[in-house]
């Protein structure tokens, strides 16, 4: 093929977003197929039967009972631990969940209620939120990721249909949120959302009130929360005549203040009759007592829990002090120079290391919230394909104890299959001569997406090896667990190997990214707008 001709490989016509989107969907519903957390596991179940305990609590209990142990809401039977909005979000589904199926949400009498009718609607429930909140919210930013181009750059990972299908194949989400189950979707949703109004609209009060409500619906939105604090907050201080400055900057905060106050009334009204409630909704939606973090994680604390058990040196709030400190002290970095050298990019990369921050080192920490981190890995993964898929592999991989608990190997292995396939197709798009293993090579990947081979082909090479040996790891340990069992004296032993593994991929991928984010100027290459065809 001419040189002449290459073009046209960017700029066919986008066929393929539909039917990858349809594909995205189909493989939800499939894993959906699947069995659940807590599947046929008295007496607590799983979180299927936490999610519909809401329910049952929301449609028959006064508001102000919600949060409170009484007799008709025992809090130690998955009692309500999120915030409001998810209350609303269970209350909602629980008024269609008894209009259906009464018995579903009867007070009491349906606690571990189970069946293929009850399953489906609890599944569509997660599927109708997943496209609503999260599908549009996705397509939105792959959209305006196209349309806005550096100057003759032929990324394909750019294109407006692969962008989208790489973002809605990542294996993790589907795999917590429709095999798992759990509603992870609307929250990251409203967060994208948030992010869209950021980085394409720039409409700062609709990212506020968005990523306001995203974490009224899961406190652990906190791990985004510095990030866009200190991106809103600097953009007051920009392109403000030198006359009348800080009338100025009053007035930009205090557009942002009124948006989060009354947003945050709006929804804590049913709570405020008395202090009593509020606190005790706070003390519900953050728990000291459960400890530092649950079941083996893959991040700092239970790394170090290995050499030392910490719960046997420091009491919950010791180490809740210095999680807090150590938390805020890796953050810092990349909090301020987003502040001092703002743009669109170090946001998104700030958004990646302030959430690994978190997630390596706060105080309780499950594995699910490294979807957390995930997402904004998604987001950048236009810009550094290589890195960020490898990211997102280990950090589903980091997740398959939790996984093979429910019954979900056959999904974890063939959603993972179907992502890695989509992602060598898409670099044979641009290359078609590289090969199915193609997305083993950063120098072809380097070559396939920016046109040019990279300058220092020693570390490219050195990155290439180190992803092979990386995932032949997560290859073993998958067969391992499956396989081997393990010695009656540690019966942990393949949990805790695959914490360590992915926790210290973590913390590479954590000096890389802030590497990324403090290496980048301030003053990006000029962008064009692309119109869509």
């Amino acid at each position: 093929m001419s040189r002449k001709s290459d073009p046209d490989r960017f700029n066919v016509t986008k066929d393929a977003l539909l039917p990858g989107v349809f594909l995205a969907l189909l493989v939800r519903w499939c894993v959906a197929a699947y069995p659940y957390s807590g599947q046929k596991k008295p007496p607590m179940f799983g979180d299927y039967e936490a999610q519909r305990h809401w329910q049952e609590i929301t449609v028959h209990l006064q508001v102000k009972n919600w949060y409170h142990n009484t007799t008709q809401n025992d809090l130690q039977y998955w009692g309500l631990d999120y915030p409001p909005l998810t209350a609303y979000h269970s209350l909602l589904m629980g008024l269609v969940a008894e209009w259906i199926d009464p018995e579903s949400v009867r007070l009491f009498a349906s606690r571990g209620y189970e069946g293929d009718a009850h399953k489906t609607f609890m599944r569509w429930t997660v599927f109708l939120s997943d496209l609503y909140f999260y599908v549009t919210a996705v397509l939105c930013l792959c959209i305006d990721g196209e349309r806005v181009k550096p100057k003759d750059q032929k990324n394909v990972f750019k294109r407006m249909d692969i962008a989208t299908i790489i973002f809605l194949l990542y294996p993790g989400l589907i795999l917590i949120d429709h095999g798992h189950f759990q509603y992870n979707c609307v929250s990251l949703g409203l967060f994208l959302w948030a992010a869209f109004f950021i980085v394409a609209i720039e409409n700062d009060i609709l990212a506020t009130i968005f990523f306001v409500l995203a974490l009224n619906y899961k406190q652990m939105e906190l791990y985004h929360a510095l990030p866009l604090f200190c991106y809103l907050l600097r953009k007051c201080f920009i392109g403000l005549h030198p006359k009348g400055r800080i009338k100025h900057i009053i007035n930009n905060f205090n557009k942002l203040a009124v948006a989060v106050i009354t947003c945050f009334i709006l929804i804590w009204f049913p709570f405020t009759k008395s202090w009593k409630d509020i606190f005790q909704v706070v003390h519900r939606v953050f728990p000291l007592k459960r400890g530092v973090f649950e079941d083996k994680v893959s991040n700092v604390w239970c790394f170090i829990n290995v050499f030392v058990k910490l719960k046997t040196v420091y009491t919950n709030e010791d180490m809740a002090q210095m999680c807090l400190v150590s938390t805020a002290a890796v953050a810092l970095p990349s909090c301020l120079d987003l502040f001092f050298r703002i743009n669109k990019k170090k946001f998104v990369l700030s958004l990646i290391n302030v959430s690994l921050a978190f997630f390596l080192f706060s105080f309780q920490v499950h594995e699910k919230s490294i979807l957390l981190v995930a997402i904004p890995v998604a987001m950048h993964f236009p810009e550094d394909p290589f890195m960020c898929f490898w990211f997102l592999l280990v950090s589903s991989f980091s997740m398959l104890p939790l996984l093979l608990k429910d019954g979900l190997l056959i999904p974890f292995v063939a959603t993972h299959v179907i992502y890695i396939c989509f992602y060598s197709i898409s670099i044979k798009l641009a290359q078609p001569n590289a090969g199915f293993f193609s997305f083993f090579n950063a120098k072809r990947l380097a070559k396939a997406v920016q046109g040019a081979e990279n300058e220092n082909s020693v570390l490219v090479n050195l990155l290439s090896v180190n992803f092979f040996f990386s995932f032949l790891g997560m290859v073993f340990m998958t067969v391992a667990s499956v396989v081997i069992v393990p010695p009656p004296s540690y019966p942990d032993l393949f949990p805790l190997m695959i914490s360590v593994y992915c926790c210290s991929h973590f913390l590479l991928f954590f000096i890389y990214f802030n590497h990324q984010q403090l290496s980048l100027p301030v003053s990006l290459p000029a962008v064009t707008k692309v119109k869509s065809k």
